[in-house]
């Protein structure tokens, strides 16, 4: 790579490309590889980037595409054991948000949120968003980046990661009910401090 300010700036970025690819990849060497392409790319790419969006964002498209690229190279193919992890107490605290009649209990009731489109605005949201997303469990995070950030759709996350469409449902479901929660203590609440 070479040492010009552009090379700089993008190298900045690698940590959390490299956490991205990661969490994705579920393989170290992997996610290695693709940042390193993804970077080589943004470097010979640098000179058309037009500054219609922000260098983060330009360069996690780039990521993105690495990413989805090396999971369909893959043959989509990974090991479930790889991908368990215990979700017992997130279900608990699932089940203490609402009553037996399926209503919200008033202490688990979503609070307002204000105006979500302000708090969008904020790059602190996303920090605080980013550190929601770590403190669900891997194969939840896993699952929600594909669909959300991804954009694949549910029958590929379930040939990528042997799910069934129920099963996917239901960690899509339980990802954005955990993010809420933790937005609506974390951010929403006023304190705009991660959970």
């Amino acid at each position: 790579m070479t040492d010009t300010p552009q090379a700089e700036l993008i190298s900045s970025f690698r940590p959390q490309m490299l956490k991205f690819a990661r969490l994705q990849l579920q393989d170290d060497a992997a996610a290695e590889d693709v940042v390193q392409e993804a970077m080589e790319s943004a470097l010979r790419g640098v000179d058309r980037f037009g500054g219609r969006s922000a260098l983060k964002t330009w360069l996690f498209t780039i990521v993105r595409h690495k990413v989805i690229d090396a999971l369909r190279e893959r043959g989509r193919s990974v090991q479930v054991s790889s991908l368990e992890r215990d979700e017992a107490d997130m279900d608990e605290a699932f089940e203490a948000l609402f009553r037996e009649n399926g209503h919200w209990s008033p202490a688990g009731r979503p609070r307002a949120w204000g105006d979500p489109e302000e708090a969008l605005a904020q790059r602190q949201f996303w920090q605080v968003f980013e550190t929601c997303l770590e403190v669900l469990p891997a194969r939840t995070a896993r699952v929600f980046m594909m669909r959300e950030f991804l954009g694949l759709e549910t029958d590929e996350i379930c040939t990528t990661l042997q799910l069934s469409i129920s099963n996917c449902n239901v960690i899509l479901h339980r990802a954005r009910a955990g993010l809420r929660q933790c937005l609506s203590t974390g951010w929403f609440a006023g304190e705009g401090a991660p959970c």
